[in-house]
């Protein structure tokens, strides 16, 4: 994982509710163990019709939103089944935070696991960002809050160890690996 102190970015709009993670990567997609290449797949049904051409209408199809890194959506993105493949797809295809007024609990876990971003906000915040696509915001780790285009600073919560992690560029098992040395003298001591 690449360490992640400061986002900076325009936003892509999601404007649905209940976005599950069969939606933001359908099951057929489920057979892979490697994450290079989910993005194609990101939201599939939604971007691509039967014969595998982009759909214009699709938000994410258009060009005002290649290059975000940002995905705004709209209440209780990530609901539905417990797959890792969902925060991997929007990883791959190129973003780094989703901000929602609720994140499935299973989902966000995942994405923090993995490098992705939740960032929870209060309604009134989400409105103005789902009714303002393209607005580019920064979300800064080390104070928690995401900033808006007037100057606004909102705070989201974001667990010290979850934090830790992302600004550092490690997963839990990298965390733990960092500290091998300590752990083998305490086991050394406490034998």
């Amino acid at each position: 994982m690449e360490p992640i102190k400061q986002i900076r970015s325009r936003t892509a709009v999601l404007p649905y509710t209940n976005i599950d993670t069969d939606q933001i990567i359908p099951a057929r997609f489920l057979t892979t163990t490697s994450r290079a290449g989910l993005g194609a797949s990101l939201f599939a049904d939604w971007r691509y019709d039967e014969q595998g051409t982009p759909k214009a209408d699709f938000p994410l199809n258009q060009s005002a939103t290649q290059g975000c890194r940002v995905l705004v959506a709209g209440r209780n993105i990530g609901c539905g089944s417990s797959r890792e493949h969902a925060p991997w797809a929007l990883l791959d295809y190129g973003f780094q935070a989703v901000i929602s007024t609720e994140i499935a609990d299973i989902f966000r876990n995942n994405s923090l696991k993995n490098g992705l971003l939740p960032v929870v906000v209060d309604e009134a915040t989400a409105t103005w960002l789902l009714a303002n696509p393209g607005v580019e915001v920064t979300i800064d780790l080390e104070s928690g809050t995401l900033g808006l285009p007037d100057g606004k600073k909102v705070p989201f919560p974001l667990e010290g160890f979850a934090r830790y992690c992302l600004m550092n560029g490690v997963d839990e098992l990298g965390f733990l690996l960092s500290r091998d040395a300590a752990i083998s003298t305490y086991e050394k001591a406490h034998a």
